[in-house]
């Protein structure tokens, strides 16, 4: 009890100073408890108080002392900085791959009239193997292997057919709706968690969503991506946060990584496991995710370099959409403020810090796309998505494209825009596979992955100016 009170008194006179030093009107409530910091290797670095306003974005190509970066020796030193940076700022550091990831097969079936093999594998590792979730594996058996590979997190909770759904914490009424998650508990403490019920899934049925990626001649693996960690604000009875208490976390106390670096880091222990296997081209492993799981995706590609592509979609504010350009009074409707009030867990308990500041951010979300080059990202977006801003987007894009660049790879980060809200569809599945088949096969494509809804149609003469 005496440590919230010390937490809630010691909010509100950081709330206090933040109003006193001027910036946005929009500040945390001084109720709050935020995410508690974890001290980690990486140090202390400058708090809000101590960074400058910085209305334009970050430069990827400046390094801390102020060199430029020509040459790709020097960008493999900036990206070093990055990463320490993003980490320490925006995601929270993440602990190393554990080296004994494994794959179990527990059951297996063809499925698509005997074009597609279907498997349940288990996958573990960490201290003595006791962490991990199920996969479902599919892989074409109508042509030979190697095949390029999809890693795709699901939000399905029950889309493995035989798979055992891992317990899960209950959510908090207002969970994802807008409430502020870092006010004190008002309700009674919640019931303690439990599995799930399981619901039949036919493998068949699944196999038929994903035909055109099997027709290509792609692999697919795919799970659910609470498995790797609970996507629940929940607190304790005693106010802490309790989603650092389940899956492999508690393993890991040295780290103090959100969300998403925890799902981007189950990504990469999927990458893990797909090296030791022969159906996939270690070459050509590619990761899709939507919304919360494109943030993932994007992190993942950020920082596991054995990811060859990403596609990131519907990712907005956290994700592929600069945070200077994102939010209320920047042009779209979630910014950085709005996912610090709802889902404060996902990312480094630092970035709380720039509610109502972020042009003192000391990086932005261009960043992480730049960390990719030159392999190849596409952002998947959806025209009338109420979350994703366009501009907020494009200004990413530009921002990182100097990395591509010094490597003569432009044409290898993209965009692509189909019509729909918030969702991912199967046009965006097909615009993944376009833009896999090009830069990963060196396939001609015809689809172009440049082009944003403010743009004028292609073919459009230019306006001659005016006299």
């Amino acid at each position: 009890m005496r440590s919230a009170l010390v937490a809630l008194v010691f909010g509100a006179v950081i709330s206090f100073a933040r109003g006193q030093a001027g910036g946005s009107t929009a500040l945390p409530n001084p109720n709050e408890i935020p995410v508690p910091p974890i001290r980690t290797a990486l140090g202390d670095m400058p708090g809000v108080g101590d960074l400058p306003i910085r209305k334009e974005m970050p430069d990827v190509m400046v390094k801390n002392d102020g060199t430029k970066v020509s040459t790709v020796a020097q960008w493999d030193l900036r990206r070093d900085e990055i990463k320490r940076l993003l980490e320490y700022y925006a995601i929270g550091l993440m602990p190393p791959s554990p080296r004994n990831v494994r794959g179990r097969e527990i059951a297996s079936q063809t499925v698509l009239g005997g074009t597609v093999q279907y498997r349940l594998v288990h996958l573990s590792f960490g201290p003595d193997g006791r962490f991990g979730w199920d996969l479902g594996v599919f892989v074409p058996i109508d042509r030979a292997p190697p095949f390029p590979t999809v890693i795709f997190p699901s939000e399905a909770f029950d889309a493995l057919p035989g798979a055992e759904p891992l317990p899960r914490l209950p959510r908090p009424p207002g969970q994802g709706h807008g409430v502020d998650a870092l006010l004190p508990l008002t309700a009674a403490p919640q019931p303690p968690g439990g599995r799930f019920p399981r619901h039949p899934v036919d493998a068949n049925a699944l196999a038929q969503g994903h035909r055109e990626l099997f027709s290509r001649g792609y692999a697919l693996v795919t799970y659910c991506y609470q498995d790797p960690g609970e996507d629940d604000t929940l607190r304790n009875p005693d106010g802490s946060w309790a989603f650092r208490t389940t899956r492999y976390y508690p393993a890991y106390p040295g780290y103090d990584w959100g969300l998403v670096a925890g799902w981007a880091w189950g990504i990469s222990r999927i990458v893990d496991y797909l090296e030791e296997e022969p159906f996939a081209d270690k070459a050509k492993l590619m990761a899709i995710g939507h919304s919360r799981l494109g943030k993932a995706v994007m992190v993942a590609g950020a920082f596991d370099e054995r990811l060859a592509l990403v596609c990131p979609a519907g990712s907005g504010a956290g994700g592929t959409g600069a945070f200077r350009f994102n939010g209320a009074g920047r042009g779209g409707t979630e910014g950085l403020e709005d996912m610090m009030r709802k889902y404060p867990n996902w990312f480094s308990s630092h970035l709380h810090e720039f509610w109502g500041h972020v042009d003192k951010l000391p990086f932005d979300e261009h960043w992480f796309l730049a960390l990719v080059a030159p392999r190849a990202i596409v952002s998947l977006e959806g025209v009338e998505d109420q979350n994703c801003v366009p501009n907020a987007l494009k200004q990413a894009v530009r921002g990182a494209q100097p990395a591509f660049a010094l490597y003569g790879a432009t044409d290898r980060i993209g965009v692509n825009y189909a019509n729909h809200r918030h969702d991912l569809t199967p046009e965006d599945w097909s615009a993944a596979l376009d833009f896999a088949d090009k830069a990963l096969r060196g396939l001609k494509v015809e689809r172009p992955f440049d082009r944003f809804p403010s743009d004028p149609p292609q073919g459009t003469p230019e306006r001659p100016p005016a006299r």
